[in-house]
């Protein structure tokens, strides 16, 4: 296929604009798919997908489309989240692609990752064709939705698409506009073959599976694949592209998208962001990569079941290959056994892998309250990184932490400003600006827009671990459901964080470990000793239950004892025979608690991280 005639875009928008069924129409105009196997959300093949009605993977589908001038063009299209966890799903295609469909709903209107995801093709230098989509809703109203688009990105009117992707209106139009404003791949034909791995997932019969861009040169079926980064080399077993399953083909030429099953075996002989040569003409520059993103938000993964250790890691290793962003490493706790600590790009992106691993790979998962990774800086100077309290040195060994701050964006109706503003200070944020976006001034009934529907921009600098105590639930809750939100990493601060621990009968569960702000350690600290003393069964001692911080202890719960009545047996008769009994039993219960250890049930542990430590 000569690169005169491919195009590679892909579909950005904010969750839930319609980006999986614009693909559905493209799927069905083209031809790509049967009528008769056509199905809603075809891309989303993961069933959780389709339950959520959300993308979580990009997809990638190869189609033909008949341009106005009568060449066949092929396109080369990836459907993308637009989740604000999986961010980094959507910078992997964009670097794939030289064009991108913004996708905006006619109802809702411009949304936080509307404008996070457009600043981010920008930055790849990519064509934008705005896309109004849902223009048949009877709520819709375009023409304010287009001033918005206007206003914020600097879209000319007559640029802005109008669609129904439930319909089906509009649609071809978008197709004949690709071929139009999307420019053709550039590279060199005749040069050593390069592609980008921009995505991989494991077969049991055909190893790895690298989904590339090729950049230049042509990899045939014939080929001996090499990655650059590690040097490796195995016979390729398949090459294909997405239409839209796979779909052997002889080779993969300049431009194009496509897949090659490089039959390795081991997870880190082929990962996202390598770039692929052939042994026979092996390039010498690699392409560039993905920058590696950091974690934001850590916890531990356990198996219910201790046998089921080495299942979890093998699982845990194949959504790696699927799943750049998912960090992991062994730990082993006292009242959970061996596990990994596992880093995910925010809360969502936890909840999909431990629903991932219990569906696809029949676990029965314990994950610990999830935490955020803190900057130590030690008394010699030097500075640690600690994602979990238990690494956290003693307070004579280091000096300050330093904790993980976000940019926050929120999108929200312009009537919603002061409920925002309260939740925002409960957080311990910091205010930066505030922008208004006006529309287009009249609604589709004709009507003027009034005052209160136009929509806000605020921005705030907030520390992360205060998005982890049900942050976005409150958000949506003060805004009927209207805010929505963006992030980005913005450094580290330093904070008057405290190491609370919880002491049970005097010894120190590390397990139960957490590192808070100081103002609210006192309360947090009540709340968990309230919790213990309710879930931890009863012993035939008195158990103390505290909450410290150092040698300060600043909530104390008491469990009371088991009483045998040993008074039962004595109907009458001299009170000193009474008195030996009672005297007998406090002399046994104090050689009990002396001797005697409190376990912690698992019921118990997990109980105190519904109270939600950070």
């Amino acid at each position: 296929m000569e690169p005169s005639l491919i195009r590679n875009f892909c579909i950005i928008a904010h969750i839930d604009h319609g980006k999986s069924t614009l693909a559905d129409r493209f799927l069905e105009i083209t031809d790509t798919v049967r009528a008769g196997d056509m199905q809603a959300q075809f891309l989303d093949s993961m069933d959780l997908e389709r339950e959520r009605g959300i993308t979580i993977k990009g997809k990638a589908v190869t189609m033909s489309h008949i341009a106005p001038d009568g060449k066949t063009y092929q396109f080369n299209l990836i459907d993308t989240p637009g989740h604000v966890d999986f961010s980094y799903e959507v910078s992997r295609a964009l670097a794939a692609c030289e064009g991108a469909l913004l996708v905006v709903d006619a109802s809702q209107g411009i949304e936080a990752q509307t404008i996070a995801n457009t600043l981010l093709a920008m930055e790849y230098d990519l064509e934008l064709i705005p896309v109004l989509n849902k223009v048949d809703l009877p709520q819709a109203e375009p023409k304010r939705v287009a001033g918005e688009i206007e206003q914020a990105f600097g879209f000319k009117a007559d640029e802005i698409l109008y669609v129904s992707a439930k319909e089906g209106t509009g649609a071809k139009e978008i197709l004949d506009a690709v071929v139009d404003r999307v420019p053709a791949p550039k590279g060199d034909v005749n040069a050593s073959p390069r592609g980008l791995v921009f995505d991989s997932e494991y077969n049991s019969f055909k190893g790895i599976i690298a989904h590339v861009r090729v950049k230049d040169g042509t990899i045939t079926k014939d080929d001996k694949i090499k990655v650059m980064s590690s040097g490796k080399i195995a016979e390729i077993v398949e090459v294909g592209v997405f239409a839209p399953g796979p779909k052997p083909t002889e080779s993969l030429g300049t431009g194009q998208v496509g897949y090659v099953a490089t039959g390795f075996k081991e997870v880190r002989d082929c990962t996202v962001g390598d770039t692929l040569t052939v042994d026979r003409s092996a390039a010498v520059e690699p392409l560039p990569g993905y920058f590696p993103l950091k974690s934001m938000v850590f916890a531990g993964l356990y198996p219910a079941d201790g046998e089921e250790y080495n299942n979890l890691r093998n699982a845990l290793e194949k959504l790696q290959l699927n799943d750049a962003s998912l960090e992991m490493e062994p730990e082993s706790s006292t009242a959970l056994g061996f596990g990994f600590r596992c880093g995910f790009l925010g809360l969502m992106h936890l909840e999909i892998i431990q629903e991932r691993l219990e569906r696809e790979y029949d676990l029965d998962l314990i994950v610990t309250a999830p935490s955020v990774a803190y900057q130590v800086v030690l008394t010699n100077g030097e500075t640690i990184i600690v994602d979990s309290p238990a690494k956290l040195p003693s307070p004579n060994d280091f000096s300050e932490i330093l904790e993980p701050m976000l940019d926050l964006t929120i999108v929200a109706p312009n009537r919603h400003v002061g409920v925002l503003m309260e939740l925002m200070h409960s957080r311990r944020s910091e205010f930066k600006r505030m922008e208004y976006m006006q529309g287009g001034g009249t609604r589709r009934d004709g009507k003027d827009e009034p005052e209160d529907e136009s929509r806000v921009v605020m921005e705030y600098t907030i520390p992360l671990v205060e998005l982890l105590a049900d942050f976005y639930n409150q958000l949506k809750s003060k805004t009927q459901g209207y805010a929505s939100l963006d992030y980005s990493f913005s450094g580290y601060q330093a904070a008057p964080l405290v190491k609370v621990e919880i002491l049970v009968n005097h010894f120190s569960v590390e397990a139960l470990s957490m590192i808070l702000h100081r103002e609210a350690a006192v309360i947090q600290g009540r709340k968990i000793v309230d919790k213990l003393r309710s879930t931890i069964p009863r012993q035939m001692f008195e158990v103390p239950i505290q909450a410290s911080i150092g040698s300060r202890i600043i909530a104390r719960e008491t469990i009371r004892a088991m009483r045998k009545d040993v008074l039962a047996k004595c109907y009458g008769g001299d009170i000193t025979r009474k008195r030996k009994l009672l005297e007998k039993q406090k002399e046994g219960k104090k050689r009990r608690k002396m001797v005697g250890s409190v376990e912690i049930p698992q019921e118990a542990f997990l109980t105190i991280l519904e109270v939600g430590g950070n």
